[in-house]
């Protein structure tokens, strides 16, 4: 059982988590205003390729293959699919929006796992979900009603495929002894491949001119958005509750908000601020009501990706 001190650690690295996958809308819109996206994308992936593999030899981690293997390369291109959409939306759009609206994958996911079950969710959850479609609009109405920019648009299709991403995850490995640590780094792998030959000679022409600035911003997208994020979410979810881990992980949307605001000087309407209000109340109302009709009716628990993954 845990003693206080070692549940407020967990917890204490739950919410890191959740602020280092906020900060990094922040921090990717920036690397791609001097830098392609294609490339940011790319150099990200090899750096956590990198990081990964030395964690799995450190831990003698066998290699994939067989159905293991071909799980990993296919979340690998949703994974990168995502990802790929996050980074172009939020060069487009500002860092407060992107992680907001991909907060959507939170009440998507779960529509996704109902029609593929065919088993519907309870009336309430659809309406936290129109809401949150709502508190999206708002949000992206500014200081008056207007269409989504294509940075918004571009961050309601990541979260679109955000579900069907983790949609699979569960799929794919709901009863099978897949290791988590060989799945993440064979994603890593092939996101670091696929990217690397979609950015083709922007990559060795923008590596030499990136500055020191640049190359820690890089390294935090990748070592602490996806390697430390990863080993930490693993390693507290272990330690505590499937219900505690997705309240805290859940709370990645405010610190998008806080650190857009504060660190990146982003403005803030009154309109905007309901908007992001009702998308977080919202969502959070949405899990909870998945939450609960999954127990009731014995359906097993889904697997715990919360919005951003960084």
């Amino acid at each position: 059982m845990l003693t206080t001190r070692s549940r407020s650690a967990v917890d204490a690295v739950l919410l890191g988590v959740a602020l280092v996958w906020g900060s990094s809308y922040l921090v990717a819109k920036e690397l791609t205003a001097v830098a392609p996206v294609v490339v940011v994308l790319a150099l990200r992936y090899v750096i956590s390729a990198v990081a990964l593999a030395a964690v799995g030899m450190a831990r003698r981690m066998p290699l994939p293959r067989g159905a293991e293997l071909c799980t990993g390369m296919l979340l690998g291109c949703t994974q990168a699919a995502v990802l790929t959409l996050e980074t172009f939306g939020v060069a487009a759009t500002s860092a407060t929006n992107a992680g907001l609206i991909i907060s959507l994958t939170i009440v998507v996911t779960p529509v996704l796992e109902s029609l593929w079950s065919r088993a519907w969710l309870p009336v309430p959850f659809f309406v936290a979900a129109v809401l949150a479609v709502l508190g999206v609009a708002l949000l992206v109405s500014g200081r008056g009603f207007r269409a989504p920019t294509l940075g918004d648009l571009l961050m309601l299709a990541a979260a679109a495929v955000r579900a069907v991403h983790v949609s699979l995850i569960g799929r794919l490995t709901r009863g099978r002894q897949h290791s988590s640590l060989s799945l993440t780094t064979a994603q890593a792998v092939v996101g670091a491949v696929l990217l690397s030959a979609i950015a083709g000679g922007r990559l060795a022409s923008t590596v030499p001119h990136l500055s020191l600035l640049g190359w820690s911003r890089l390294a935090y997208l990748a070592l602490a958005c996806s390697v430390f994020a990863f080993l930490a979410q693993t390693w507290a979810i272990r330690r505590t509750s499937a219900s505690r881990a997705s309240l805290l992980l859940g709370t990645e949307p405010l610190w998008a908000v806080a650190v857009g605001v504060s660190l990146g000087g982003e403005p803030s309407t009154a309109l905007g601020v309901v908007g992001a209000a009702l998308i977080v109340a919202s969502t959070t109302w949405g899990q909870q009501v998945e939450r609960r009709h999954r127990l009731a009716v014995g359906a097993p628990a889904p697997q715990l990706v919360i919005a951003g993954e960084g």
